[in-house]
């Protein structure tokens, strides 16, 4: 951890940023750019809780520091200088917990793409579980979700389902980017007539979504467009025209589709929106590649080996592999109660990154 001469350069840097950010943000050119302005507001905000904290610190310092002048002529004011070191000890704490480096894109809002795996029809059920599972914890929390584009499978479950998600005041990503994964089930299928416990998987990818289009420009000399017709369970046609759509970044061979919708030109803006969290999420691993610090992968091949969480239906255990966060209420996971689960991979994460400040 940070000794206090480290403790107090860090702070006043990111107070001289705050100066900054807040003389950015009171110019009106700024919020022309409204990609530019979104940034801004939510460093701003980032850098208000230090701003508070260390204001509150210095003030519980100086109080303390007067209490015990007072107490050479009034017993009480030594007690009270104690309370005052004790309370300025915890906003101390909280000051370094604020200068933990965040993820930068954690202030956005998010994208998860569910993909079956392993399992056939199991598996696409699962991910149909998995996917109510998001939509019930996002209504918990009172932020909103938009289903981009869905393949179901024959028995009602998902081949892959893509959900936007947005927070109604934090970022969602900060929130959602630990789902990334390999998500294992263990359960008797539907389809098993001699009740035994199966073992599938499904996978989830949680991607960044870009603030604004010109945030990832995109050459239309650079995308390939092509457009079929919809196709529902069992690859039956649900639409006479051709209004699905499929969009290639040829420099990077990323791709994104879209048959949600009724209209191609619905279908092309959600395949962009895909096309550009993928694209800004390449460039963010090869930023930290570059920096030599490569992100954990989410999701490489969705097969039982690279499990991060468990759902074993049988004994109504949720067990995240990655924190070691094991509880008997599945159902109740499942029914949407997703916080504790979540929690576990922000503390673990946090701590990962107060260990490497003190690196």
């Amino acid at each position: 951890m940070a000794d206090d001469d480290t403790l107090k350069a860090s702070v006043s840097a990111l107070l001289d940023e705050h100066a900054r950010v807040q003389a950015e943000l009171s110019d009106p050119a700024v919020h022309a750019d409204a990609g530019r302005a979104k940034k801004l507001t939510r460093r701003y905000a980032e850098l208000d809780k230090v701003a508070l904290a260390a204001r509150r610190f210095a003030q519980l310092e100086d109080d303390a520091v007067a209490a015990e002048e007072l107490a050479a002529d009034d017993a009480d004011f030594g007690a009270e200088a104690a309370r005052l070191h004790e309370e300025a000890t915890d906003v101390e704490a909280e000051l370094r917990d604020l200068l933990v480096p965040s993820d930068p894109d954690d202030a956005r809002d998010a994208i998860i793409e569910i993909k079956a795996g392993e399992g056939g029809d199991e598996s696409a059920l699962f991910a149909g579980d998995l996917l109510r599972m998001y939509q019930r914890w996002i209504d918990s929390r009172g932020w909103s979700a938009q289903i981009l584009d869905a393949t179901h499978s024959d028995l009602g479950g998902y081949k892959d389902v893509t959900l936007a998600l947005k927070a109604k005041d934090d970022g969602a990503y900060g929130w959602v980017k630990f789902e990334g994964g390999v998500h294992r089930v263990q359960r008797v299928p539907v389809t098993e007539s001699q009740g035994r416990i199966h073992t599938s998987a499904a996978g989830v990818l949680v991607f960044p979504e870009v603030d604004e289009p010109e945030e990832v420009a995109l050459d239309d000399n650079d995308l390939r467009i092509d457009v079929y017709r919809s196709s529902g369970p069992g690859g039956q046609s649900v639409n006479t025209t051709d209004s699905a759509v499929r969009i290639t970044h040829v420099p990077t061979g990323i791709t994104a589709s879209c048959q949600n919708e009724k209209s191609q030109l619905q279908n092309k803006e959600a395949a962009l929106r895909m096309l550009r969290a993928r694209i800004l999420a390449k460039q963010a691993e090869e930023a930290a590649a570059e920096a030599a610090d490569i992100r954990r992968s989410q999701v490489r091949t969705v097969d039982r080996s690279e499990r991060i969480r468990t759902y074993n239906f049988p004994e109504n255990r949720i067990t995240d592999h990655r924190t070691g966060y094991k509880a008997y209420n599945l159902d109740q996971v499942l029914g949407g109660e997703l916080d504790p689960v979540i929690d576990s991979c922000r503390a673990a994460d946090k701590a990962a990154r107060l260990d490497a400040l003190g690196d």
